[in-house]
């Protein structure tokens, strides 16, 4: 792949990102008259950058809910999460899914892709109930590369009032979360939902997200066909052709519901 891409997009002043999120997120909470911040916490890098960001600006008005199914969430995502609570002082609760999970599919002809959908819905009640229940905004923690590719549940983890990370790649994010102190081990680690067994987002996408960034950079943010794609960048036609599906596929997870 053409690299020259690559560092077009990294080549970012994070310091300012930083500063807009930060305003971006206080005027919304002051504007809609909220109490504070609720958000899932997984123990990953999306997830934690915007922990990191609201420790600092919320203090003890940000509630993060870490909820693993202990089923299929690595423990080592958990160990991460409460261990980045504890040296932070975040506001917290530890809910296991999993017997709320199991509950639900006892119901439910099996599907892995549904279930695991589930989980994400399962979660987006929980938020849900604990923003009704304090008066806070829930925080989406959805990166541009995710949401553009709808690589999210709809009304699970796509579920949310504010998406404070949205405008940046998940490279971008990889440099943005180096500016704020998240630790080097979540920065590095590989990206998941976590919503079955073993799952990986660039395995299951089977493109790495260097390779996505920029397919998504020069189709949307450039408005290049596909086939200027495939020249800028340098990718192969299976890969951006690919990318080009996922992104107009998931049109109906971006827009309100449709109306008469």
């Amino acid at each position: 792949m053409n690299q020259e891409i690559l560092q077009e997009i990294l080549k970012q002043d994070y310091t300012m990102i930083q500063k807009s999120i930060e305003s971006f997120l206080k005027n919304q909470v002051t504007r809609k008259k909220a109490d504070g911040v609720v958000f899932g916490l997984s123990g990953g890098i999306d997830s934690t950058a915007v922990a990191c960001l609201c420790s600092k600006l919320f203090k003890k008005n940000a509630l993060a809910l870490v909820m693993p199914d202990s089923a299929v969430s690595p423990s080592s995502d958990t160990g991460d999460a409460l261990k980045f609570i504890g040296e932070n002082g975040i506001d917290y609760k530890l809910i296991d899914i999993n017997t709320i999970h199991k509950r639900y599919s006892h119901y439910l002809e099996p599907d892995e892709l549904a279930l695991g959908n589930l989980r994400a819905r399962i979660r987006s009640n929980i938020i849900y109930y604990y923003a009704n229940l304090k008066n806070y905004l829930v925080l989406g923690t959805s990166d541009k590369s995710e949401y553009l590719l709808g690589y999210f549940t709809k009304f699970g983890d796509g579920s949310a009032d504010m998406l404070p990370i949205v405008s940046i790649y998940k490279t971008q994010l990889r440099e943005l979360a180096k500016t704020i102190g998240v630790p080097n081990n979540i920065i590095t680690k590989k990206s998941s939902p976590n919503l079955w067994k073993g799952h990986g987002a660039e395995d299951e996408i089977g493109i790495s997200y260097e390779e996505i960034d920029s397919i998504l950079y020069c189709l949307v943010d450039k408005k290049l066909s596909v086939d200027k794609t495939i020249q800028k960048t340098e990718i192969s036609r299976k890969s951006v052709e690919k990318i080009y599906q996922m992104y107009q596929n998931t049109q109906h997870k971006r827009i309100l519901p449709e109306r008469v």
